[in-house]
Parts: structure tokens; sequence; C-alpha cells
């Protein structure tokens, strides 16, 4: 692979807001021409600057490293806002930026930024996507690890957010975790949110009237949203759908196939190729008839590359990777074009022009992303043939993939075919998942053959099956050799695995053998595990030794386990004792043990002190219980305090639970305000709970708010509660547009939902309308809804058939391929 060029630092004041990517803005109505030149208009400062400047200023003081995002929506001032605060609060420090993943990780891979400099990531999906961008977010994570002062800021979109920050659904836990690094980085950052809109009193600020272009922009705008008119973004959508003969169609056909390119996953920039070859779907036949073969293509791209107001293009050029110039036949879809498409092309369908033009032109990376979006609308054999060219390719997910499209269909034996072509190629997974299916299945041997292939191929988590699917079978012999194997192998993970089997069939010299072995190793856990073993032979010393060991390794719970042997034994005296180091060393489980000691024993004065004085001593699970203790007496201010002190501990839960209970016992007053801090200290749950408590208290309106400044940050959870709350038969006026809003973001649920609402007013057309619309976008429920409502054809049902064979690219059901 090519080497990435290393990025070099210089001071701040030597950047340009052009090279950081601000966007131009246009020059304003009164402003002379400026013949194309940069254009970059007076900064209004807003709310939340104040906040990022605040974040920039601690971090010049500490001797730490720290990542500092801001978010916001396309044409938001995200990438304006971070450079003015760089410029404002660390005017001497240097900038580095790398343009890729790749380059970032050749930064790193050299030390990474010298302290007193910020590594500036503008659009940082860009840096965290594919293979390189995991490698980089686990080097990003341990530069945070190391001594700065050193500022990772970047700038990113909620959706984007929240696609890497997302955990896998349970549907999804037998797959690779692709975003496993970053979602671990993002975790630690901190966050500011950028709005889209200017509030009115920023749009009084007279520095607005002095300023051509913000001037301009003020007129131009409803609802204070300056920022994205400065930048041309509704002068490019009006391009876009206004195209005008003889060459605007088909600059918007190839305007179309980006977008949707775009929203479809392909992240890499865009080949003319792809463009030309995927246009001709978006057309009419009169359209297409009237073509010019020869330059339809060429006018079409000038259309789409004609810069509106001076400013901006729907189709831009991109850089050369490391020299001067445009990138020849590559091209970047506008930002706010980008937004636009994925906020109004929902539930668009793509011609099959398109899904074929990928797969004959997309890089490997770019097909199985666009591969993954066309399973998720059920278009499988479209999804295959994109996987089956990545596979070709050479890489090995696809491989992973097609074993699962296979299986889905039925095809059992390519299945297994797929996923041993797989296993060649280094991943094991996709022979695990089968080894799954036949399990749950029945088919005990089929799996053992599938655990058996995968744990040849060195997958650890195979030879864990294994040895348990052997176990469970009765055949103990058998387990332990799979176990004995992997030790001799090397596999460290297989030793407990062994010493755990050996102790459950009495084997305790070859019990203690195996964890021995761990223990020497480093593994404190194996010392719980002799300690357990001494005391079974009758070695208290012996037994407390090991305990005592682990429990300085820091395992809380050895001191635990070694008081409860001894309560077991009838030591109730010495196992109090244990306990109570135990409980010193801030076990919770061993505090709770000792506080239930006093209760058992009727001494509640004692239990109520031996709580104080712990939850004084700052142990979070004293704390929760005093809170429980004083809301039981009645004493609900005593309860806030220690709540309060729980959250700030970092158990935010503390204040929404004692809020539910305050709820429960009629107090809603108290009730609203613990849920009002314990969402302000970041509990999502509160925020949940304190719009159903507005929703049941009479205030619709506040609880919609709620929900809709939640959707708003791109977050549509609590609007879907909010909808499924007010969703029956008496408040059906309530419930549509709530689920109207959810379904105008892009969530096919919603429209089922909507459907049978529709469809409970008696609007069987309408629901059905809903129902295709969302089943042409790949929703299975609304198959089975539009089944229902027509009735079920002879032989095998429409969804059962679209479950395993999938859609056609204009949403008929495919037939078996």
């Amino acid at each position: 692979m090519k080497t990435a060029r290393l990025d070099r630092p210089r001071p701040i004041e030597q950047w340009t807001a052009q090279q950081l990517g601000v966007h131009a803005a246009i020059h304003g109505t009164d402003a002379p021409d400026t013949g194309g030149a940069y254009v970059l208009p007076r900064y209004i400062e807003r709310e939340h600057d104040h906040r990022l400047r605040s974040h920039l200023l601690n971090t010049a003081r500490s001797q730490q490293a720290a990542l500092v995002l801001v978010r916001g929506v396309s044409c938001s001032g995200k990438t304006r806002t971070a450079l003015e605060a760089v410029r404002i609060c660390l005017p001497r420090w240097n900038l580095v930026f790398p343009k890729t993943a790749e380059g970032l990780l050749a930064l790193l891979d050299v030390g990474g930024p010298a302290p007193r400099t910020v590594l500036w990531l503008d659009e940082v999906q860009n840096h965290l996507r594919g293979t390189a961008g995991e490698e980089a977010a686990a080097a990003l994570g341990g530069l945070l690890e190391e001594p700065g002062p050193v500022l990772v800021l970047g700038t990113l979109w909620p959706e984007y957010f929240r696609g890497f920050a997302s955990t896998p659904r349970p549907a999804e836990v037998t797959r690779e975790d692709e975003h496993r690094n970053a979602r671990a980085l993002l975790a630690q950052a901190v966050l500011v949110d950028v709005p889209a809109s200017f509030t009115s009193e920023s749009l009084e600020d007279p520095l607005v009237n002095r300023d051509p272009s913000l001037a301009a922009a003020a007129r131009w705008s409803t609802g204070g949203r300056i920022v994205q008119t400065l930048a041309a973004g509704p002068q490019l959508v009006d391009h876009y759908q206004q195209a005008t003969e003889p060459h605007g169609p088909y600059g918007h056909a190839v305007i179309t196939a980006a977008m949707d390119a775009r929203r479809l996953g392909h992240a890499s920039p865009l080949p003319a190729a792809l463009l030309e070859a995927a246009a001709p779907g978006y057309l009419t036949e009169q359209q297409r008839a009237d073509a010019d073969p020869d330059t339809w293509f060429g006018h079409a791209l000038a259309y789409a590359r004609e810069r509106i107001k001076a400013v901006a293009a729907a189709l831009e050029p991109v850089a050369t990777p490391d020299g001067m110039g445009p990138a020849p036949g590559l091209f970047r879809l506008n930002d706010y074009l980008d937004h636009h498409a994925r906020t109004t092309r929902h539930y668009a369908l793509p011609p099959a022009s398109f899904w074929t033009a990928v797969r004959d032109h997309a890089d490997t990376s770019d097909l199985n992303a666009v591969a993954r979006q066309a399973m998720s609308r059920l278009r499988s054999r479209i999804a295959a043939d994109l996987y089956q060219r990545a596979a070709a390719g050479g890489d090995s997910e696809a491989l992973t993939e097609l074993a699962r499209l296979r299986e889905r269909m039925g095809d059992r034996a390519g299945a297994e075919r797929f996923a041993q072509q797989a296993a060649d190629a280094g991943r094991t997974d996709a022979l695990c998942e089968l080894a799954h299916k036949r399990e749950s299945a029945g088919d005990v041997a089929g799996a053992e053959r599938m655990f058996q292939r995968a744990a040849e191929g060195g997958d650890r988590q195979a030879l864990s099956r294994l040895a348990w699917q052997r176990r469970r079978s009765g055949d103990t012999a058998g387990a332990e050799l799979v176990w004995q194997r992997a030790a001799e192998a090397g596999h460290v993970f297989a030793l407990p695995e062994l010493g755990r089997l050996r102790e459950q069939v009495g084997d305790a010299a070859g019990a203690v053998l195996a964890w021995q072995q761990v223990a020497d190793t480093g593994d404190p856990s194996a010392l719980v595990a002799l300690g357990r073993l001494h005391w079974a032979a009758g070695d208290v010393a012996g037994a407390e030794r090991m305990f005592q060991q682990a429990a300085d390794a820091g395992l809380l719970y050895a001191l635990r386990d070694w008081g409860t042997l001894r309560a077991q034994a009838g030591d109730v005296a010495g196992a109090v004792l244990v306990y109570q180091r135990a409980a010193d060393a801030g076990d919770p489980v061993a505090l709770r043990a000792l506080g239930a000691r006093y209760e058992a024993a009727g001494d509640a004065a004692g239990a109520e002190q031996f709580w104080r004085r712990a939850a004084d001593a700052g142990f979070v699970e004293a704390l929760l219980e005093m809170v429980s203790r004083r809301r039981a007496a009645g004493d609900v201010p005593g309860a806030e305090r220690y709540a309060q002190r729980a959250a700030d501990a970092g158990v935010p839960s503390a204040l929404r639970e004692l809020g539910q209970l305050c709820w429960a016992y009629g107090d809603t007053a108290a009730a609203e305000r613990l849920f009002q801090r314990a969402a302000e200290a970041r509990d999502k749950e509160a925020l949940a709970q304190l719009m159903l408590l507005r929703e049941e208290g009479g205030d619709a309106a506040g609880a919609e708010r709620l929900a809709r400044r939640s959707a708003d940050a791109g977050d549509h959870s609590l609007l879907r509660e909010l909808a499924i709350h007010r969703d029956v038969p008496w408040n059906a006026a309530g419930a549509e547009p709530l689920w109207q809003q959810i379904a105008d973001a892009g969530d096919r649920s919603a429209l089922v939902a909507l459907g049978r609402l529709r469809k409970r007013a008696g609007d069987t057309e309408g629901a059905e309308r809903l129902w295709q619309l969302a089943a042409d976008a790949g929703d299975v429920e609304a198959l089975s809804e539009l089944g229902r409502q027509r009735g079920q054809a002879d032989g095998m049902s429409v969804v059962e058939q679209v479950r395993r064979f999938g859609l056609e690219a204009d949403g008929s059901p495919a037939s078996p391929w």
C-alpha cells in the first residue's frame, strides 16, 4: 500500500479558514464583485462558542490530551466555530491537519502531535471509516492517554456520531463490531453542539448589518438558518430541483445519482464513470431518446459543476492526494446537498442502473458499504452482486456476508462454501455464525463440524463453543482434550476453562495445576480459584493467603468470596471480619452483605449508622442505600441530598430513581425537579420520565416540546416513546403528527404505525399507500400488513419469499436466485 504523506504542523496563525475547511460565503448583494475570491464574513458569537472556548482553555491549562467534538448538521457553522475558538484560546499553538485516516495513522505512528498542538480533524467521520479508521481510532485512544497539553478537535454530523457511537443490536452480536474502537473513542469526547439556526437575539447583533454577506443572508433566510444561506445552500437546492432545459434534466440525474451514492454508503470520491452509468435510470424514456450519446454527459457534468453565487457547486473537484490540482474523473458532492438528500430521499428507490454502476465502478470498501444499505432495504440479490464483486477484489468480509445471505435463502451448502472461503482468508466469524444457527436448529453434528473448522482456523470463540458442545453432550474427556490442545497451542484463555472443567469433574489436583499456570501468567482471578481449592482441601491458611493476594491485586470480590466461604462453614464472626475488609476496600456487594447482617440481627439503628458512615466515606453503594432509606422514612430532602451526591459520583440514575419514587407517591413537584436534575446530568431515561410526567400531568405541549427538542438534536427516541404512549384509539390525533415527524426522519417503522392509524380511521387506501412506501424501502412488517390487508396468495407467502430472496430494484418480490 502506498505510504501516506506525513502532514506537518505549523503555527495556527499560518492557517487560513479556507485551508481548514470553512465554506466560502456569498458576497452579498451590496458588496462589490469579488471575482470568485474566497469570502469570509464576520463572526457572530453564540452561546455554544462560550462552552467550546471554556473546554479549550481548560485543555490549555492541563497537562492532558483531550478530544473535543463540535457536532452539528451540514452548514451549521461547525468548522468556523472551531476555527474561531482555537484562534482566540490557543493563539501560540501549532496545528496539524491530516486529510485522511491513512494520513492520521502516519502522524500517530511517528509519535503523534507534540505538546501545545491542535490535531485538526474536520469531518472526523472521514478519519474513522473502514479498517484504517478503526486503526486510527485505536491510535487516537492511545494519544488521549499521553501527557499534553494536546487538543484533538473534530467536527461531525449528528447522524455520523450516532452511527459510530451506537452499540450493535442483539441481532448483530455475532458479526464483527466494525466501529468498536471508534465507539470507545467517541465515549471520551467532550461534545459541543452547534444549533442549525441563529436565535432572534443573535440576529440583532450590529455586526449582522455591517457585513454584506451576513446582511444578505439574514434577509434571504427563514427560521434563522443564515449559515446555510451564506454557503449558498438554498440556492444550490433550487438549482438542483428547478433544472431547466436543455441540459438541466441530465445534470439533475447526475446530481441525484451522486446523492444516492453518498446516502447509501459510497464514502470515497465519486468516479465520473459511476455517475455516467447510473444517470440514465433517473431519466425518462423521452429524455434518454433526446440525448446526444457523445455529449450529454459532458453537458450534465457542466450543469452539476456550475458555481452558484460564485460559492458552491453540486459536484466539487477533489484534490490530488499528494500533489496539486484536481484528481481527474473524481468528484465530491456538496455537503449541503448531501444533507438535503439524506432528509428528503429516505424512501426514494434508486433505479437498477444505480446498483449496476456501483458494482462496476466503486472501490471495494464502498462496495461493502453500499451492499449493507441494499440489504437493509431487502435488495438481497443486488447486495449479493456487490459482495461478489468485492470478494473478487480480495475482500474477506464480503465472503462472510455472502455466507449469511446463502444461509438466509436456505442454501446451506452455499453458505458453508462461502464461510470456508472467508475462513481461508482469515475470517472465521462466518463459520461460527453458521455453527450457532445449526446449534439453534438442533443440528448438533452440523454445529460441531462448523465449530471444528473455525477452531482449526484459530478462532478462540469456536474453541470455546466446541468444548462446551462436547461437555453438554456428555463427552467430558473430549471437552478436556479441546482445552488441553488449545493450551498447548499457546491460547492462554484455554487454561482457565481447563481449570473450571477439572473442578467440575472433581479433579482437584488437575484443577490446581491448570489454575497455577494461569496465576503464573499474572492473572489474579486464578488466585481466587486457587483459594477455593485450598479451602476445599482444608488448607485454611493457604486459602486466606490466595484470597488476600487476589484482593491486593485489585479483585474486590476475592475477599467477599472468602467471607462467603467462611459464613457457609459457620464461622459468622470470621465472615463479618472479612466482609468488613472487603467493604473498607470499596466492594459494594460486601457493603450490602454487612448491612444485611445488622438487619438480620434486628439492629435497625446499627444498620442506619453503618450505611450513613459508609455514605459519608463516599461509597456509591451506600449513597444509593441512604437514598432509599431516607425516602422510606419520609425525608425527601435528605434522600435528594444523597441522590445528588451519587449523581456527582457518576450515577445520575439515583436522581431519576428517586424521582420515580416521588412520582409513585404523588409528589410530582419533587419528581419533576429530580428528573430535571438527572437529565442535566445526561441521564437520558430521566428526560423520558420528565416527558411522561408532563404528559400525564396534562401538560401535553410541554411533553411534546421536550420530545421535539431531543429530535432536533438528532435523537427521535423520545418522540417515539410519546407517540407510542398516545397511540390509543381515543387519541389517534395526538399520535399521528409525532409518527409523521419520525417517518419524515427516515424511520420506516413509523410509516407502518401511520398506516395502522389510517386503517383504524377507515382509510384503507391511505394505509396501503403508507405500507407500500415502507415495504418498497425494505420493511418486512409493512409487507406483512399488506399481506393481511390483501390476503395471501397460494403457495409460499409473499412475506416469506421476500425474507428469503428479497426485493428487486423496483420493489417487486425477487424470484428465487
